[in-house]
């Protein structure tokens, strides 16, 4: 960057966006410095962009286009590049309105390549269009298959934990640690757009599927929202939610209602969703007193934000203790009575279910075995007449 400018605005100016003496006073500075590119943080309509370019001599990108420039450079698997180019057609298909007065030349042409007298504009919206058309069924095989995996991981099943977060929140990184695997993590915005799943065993032995997802970031281009719908769909059928935060940002809570917003717009209820854990991430770059402040509440409260730092692995314990919990709400806890020579049951209750109290008796063993939803009526079937007294016993906590 070889320039900056703040720019206040009491209102928007139709034409430029920002006032002429601002225009004037930037384009001076543009005239010397001669830059490549002038990024504005803000939307620009086609307009405003053209005569900015126009203005400046150079070419003008806006928030949105700055996004999608970073989308397309960080996409790496096939779906992932689809969606980067779906949201980037669509928002290219608004600039052709008025935008470039080349584009208003008439050709001729015949067949595919245009009926006589139709316009460049026009040619290149109608190809635009069938590759929004192209680009968007082959998402829906993405989300067919996507589906399918989730009904494969129901059948196993593994309850589903996602990882979601401001861009640059410390996710991978915390994902790395928790699963000791080498998910790409760098100090970049959006250095993960293709979701990642690995099996992880909480501290009750229970395995989980631990996933790994896009970054968000204040005021998210529509466009990507719709496009990365498939991925994040794997948020909306996680069986919890980790909202990952940077605890050293200063704009952490301003980062934390963006988040927010965004899983809002996805249908998740976040005032009133039980399965969204939130983690105060990178405590390692805050003064000691307020780190060791923030650890010590992890242990004495159980609720509100577990404190971690993915990068020395404090709080790691607490944070999956904490998902154990959450998850462990969902399941009915029931008391059944074992015969002592029984083994084959007793392996299929440790393998099905969470054994939260054993006690060994002459008369037998009993166990209080956690049991999730969709496996209850197996292990009905299997011990449904070595229940004991108490039968079930309660919701676990």
């Amino acid at each position: 960057m070889v320039a900056a400018h703040v720019v206040t605005l009491a209102r928007a100016t139709p034409a430029t966006l920002i006032g002429r003496g601002k225009v004037e006073e930037i384009a001076s500075e543009a005239r010397a410095l001669e830059p490549e590119v002038v990024i504005v943080n803000a939307q620009l309509s086609p307009v405003q962009q053209r005569n900015l370019e126009k203005a400046w001599n150079t070419k003008v990108l806006d928030r949105t286009a700055l996004i999608l420039e970073i989308f397309g450079e960080r996409a790496r698997t096939r779906e992932g590049l689809l969606q980067v180019e779906l949201a980037h057609l669509t928002y290219q298909r608004s600039r052709l309105v008025r935008s470039w007065t080349h584009l208003e030349r008439q050709r001729g042409g015949f067949g595919f390549l245009g009926g006589p007298g139709e316009t460049q504009i026009e040619t290149d919206r109608r190809l635009i269009g069938e590759r929004l058309a192209r680009i968007r069924k082959e998402l829906e095989e993405v989300k067919r298959t996507r589906g399918l995996h989730r009904r494969a991981r129901k059948r196993v099943p593994y309850p589903v934990v996602a990882l979601v977060g401001y861009t640059n929140a410390g996710k991978s990184t915390l994902f790395n640690a928790l699963t000791k695997s080498a998910v790409v993590a760098e100090d970049l915005l959006f250095a993960t757009l293709d979701p990642t799943m690995r099996a992880l065993k909480l501290p009750d032995r229970r395995r989980i599927i631990l996933s790994d997802t896009v970054g968000f970031i204040a005021d998210l281009p529509h466009e990507l929202v719709a496009a990365f719908r498939a991925t994040l769909e794997e948020v909306l059928e996680a069986d919890v939610i980790v909202h990952v935060r940077d605890a050293a940002h200063p704009e952490s809570e301003a980062q934390k209602a963006d988040v927010l917003a965004v899983l809002a717009e996805l249908g998740i209820d976040t005032e009133g969703e039980r399965r969204i854990v939130e983690v105060l991430n990178k405590i390692d770059l805050l003064e000691a007193g307020a780190r060791e402040g923030l650890l010590a509440r992890n242990a004495a409260e159980g609720q509100g934000a577990v404190a971690t730092s993915a990068v020395t692995g404090a709080g790691l314990d607490a944070l999956l203790g904490r998902i154990a919990r959450v998850l462990g709400r969902s399941q009915d806890v029931f008391s059944v009575m074992l015969d002592v020579s029984d083994g084959a049951g007793l392996a299929w209750a440790y393998a099905h279910g969470r054994v939260v109290e054993r006690n060994d008796r002459d008369e037998g063993i009993v166990l209080r075995v956690a049991i999730d939803p969709q496996d209850v009526d197996g292990f009905l079937a299997r011990f449904g007449d070595k229940i004991a007294l108490d039968g079930v016993v309660r919701r676990a906590s």
